[in-house]
């Protein structure tokens, strides 16, 4: 539920009412339930996105950032991409343990989209190709939005549960 709050912007006088700081804590906080090898490492990237995020909530640093220069406004939302791209792949892990392929492929998929989503801005912005800027930013929306949709999705499959507490 977190990364919805992440995704979705209510902007009030410049502050947005859904403050991604807000659904960081939330993504932590599911984070600390998530069995796969990877929840330290999880659990890290999202504490530095939240970091990042409390910062960029402030409407003259957002603004400042955007206008400035779009490689600024990428280089912030880093820590966010590498967080959904290591929790995907964790899932997908999962998935394969849990003998669920369709789940892993589904994952894998949005795990590729994230990382295009990293990786092509230096890209578009190195190459002088401005005028896609505002068509990667609906397509890291709408990446985002699949892997919200496949977490709400695969939420209640076995092999994304938390373990039983010993002796219950």
């Amino acid at each position: 539920m977190g990364l919805v709050v992440v995704l979705l912007t209510a902007a009030v006088h410049g502050y947005d009412v859904l403050a991604d700081p807000l659904g960081w804590l939330l993504v932590l906080v599911g984070l600390a339930q998530l069995p796969v090898p990877q929840r330290t490492s999880l659990q890290t990237l999202g504490s530095v996105s939240l970091a990042v995020s409390v910062g960029v909530w402030f409407p003259g640093l957002r603004v400042s950032l955007n206008v400035t220069d779009d490689s600024l406004a990428w280089a912030a939302s880093i820590p966010e991409l590498l967080t959904v791209i290591v929790l995907v792949h964790a899932l997908a892990q999962a998935a394969r343990l849990g003998s669920d392929q369709h789940a892993r492929r589904w994952l894998q998929t949005a795990r590729a989209l994230m990382i295009v989503v990293l990786v092509l801005p230096p890209v578009v912005l190195g190459g002088g190709l401005e005028s896609l800027v505002g068509a990667l930013a609906i397509a890291g929306s709408l990446s985002l939005l699949l892997v919200i949709v496949l977490l709400f999705r695969y939420a209640a499959r076995p092999w994304a549960l938390p373990a039983p507490a010993e002796g219950a």
